[in-house]
């Protein structure tokens, strides 16, 4: 008999969209979040499911190898940096996105981090809480008139732009898998190359995927390249930074802060060098954690795996590795 389980790899997922999957039929099986990987495969074992939605923590080729009748993973967003895609395309299993359906949400939060890094909040809310008056002498900025440079131009870079626009900042973006009519629907300037970007911003914003390409593609070179005084805001993949490298262009002022949704490693270590500094704000990978983008993303990760299962047809743009499986079909 077919397996009829879903694994979630993390908490449970929007309602509405736990009573799509039990409509159809299936039963869904949580696992906790960020569980070893040790034992990951003992829970994906037990259930062999059908589909995974992955949520918090990697789902690896051990996992994957352990589910004999594992025909779809879907990605509960749209990073998957923390799926083996390789192992999926050598089983021949789609993986899928839920493409845009929390943009708005991440959009709004990279737009909270950027207000909160460059008015100095924190600092300023620490220090007056602290008992000082630090009016006298304060200087502050205005984004109006500041540029901001997006690396990548999805779904999620594009409600970025639209915000940010109405506080006055000038936009432009890289990224060269999108076309020109997008750019020009949106009113967006095109860079043609990412050190365009980091050399002409004073902030620069990261929506792009975490590739072998784009690892660590703000290192102390491309710190280097951006602006002196200029501001960092991740709200995509914490790979895309070295954390050290970003401490020591804050250290030196060549950078004036940051503002992060996520880690190179997450969760974080207690003592991670980035809790001793103000100027960089951080937040725990949260942005599209809002009730009505979980909602979406919990609806679009079941349909996705419904579609598969059930040999109805599903948009190549959300299968991620398409072409590895188109290679091998």
């Amino acid at each position: 008999m077919r397996s009829q389980n879903i694994l979630v790899t993390g908490p449970a997922i929007n309602e509405r969209a736990v009573k799509l999957a039990e409509e159809s039929g299936y039963s869904l099986v949580y696992v906790p979040p960020y569980t070893s990987e040790e034992d990951l495969v003992g829970f994906v074992a037990s259930a062999d499911p059908v589909g995974v939605i992955v949520r918090m923590g990697r789902f690896g080729a051990s996992a994957i190898d352990a589910a004999p009748s594992l025909r779809v993973i879907s990605k509960h967003g749209v990073g998957v940096d923390n799926i083996d895609l390789d192992a999926a395309s050598r089983r021949e299993i789609p993986v899928v996105v839920a493409t845009g359906a929390n943009a708005l949400s991440v959009a709004e939060h990279a737009i909270a981090l950027l207000l909160t890094t460059v008015k100095r909040i924190l600092p300023l809310d620490s220090g007056l809480r602290a008992g000082r008056w630090e009016k006298p002498g304060f200087s502050g900025k205005e984004l109006s008139g500041m540029t901001m440079g997006l690396v990548g131009f999805g779904a999620i870079a594009r409600h970025t732009a639209m915000l940010a626009k109405t506080f006055g900042i000038r936009i432009s973006a890289y990224d060269p898998f999108t076309d020109d009519a997008t750019f020009a629907e949106a009113g967006v300037t095109r860079a043609s190359t990412v050190e365009e970007i980091l050399a002409g911003s004073d902030i620069v914003s990261l929506h792009c995927p975490l590739t072998a390409e784009t690892r660590n593609l703000l290192d102390d070179e491309g710190l280097a390249r951006m602006k002196l005084g200029a501001y960092v805001i991740n709200t995509a993949r914490g790979g895309l930074i070295d954390e050290e490298a970003l401490l020591r262009a804050i250290a030196s002022g060549h950078i004036a802060g940051a503002g992060l949704d996520t880690f190179q490693t997450e969760p974080p270590s207690p003592d991670h060098p980035f809790w001793q500094e103000p100027r960089v704000v951080v937040t725990p990978h949260i942005g599209g954690v809002t009730k009505e983008a979980n909602a979406r993303v919990g609806i679009d990760a079941i349909e996705g795996v419904l579609a598969i299962v059930e040999g109805r047809a599903l948009g190549r743009e959300r299968i991620v590795n398409f072409r590895a499986l188109a290679a091998s079909a």
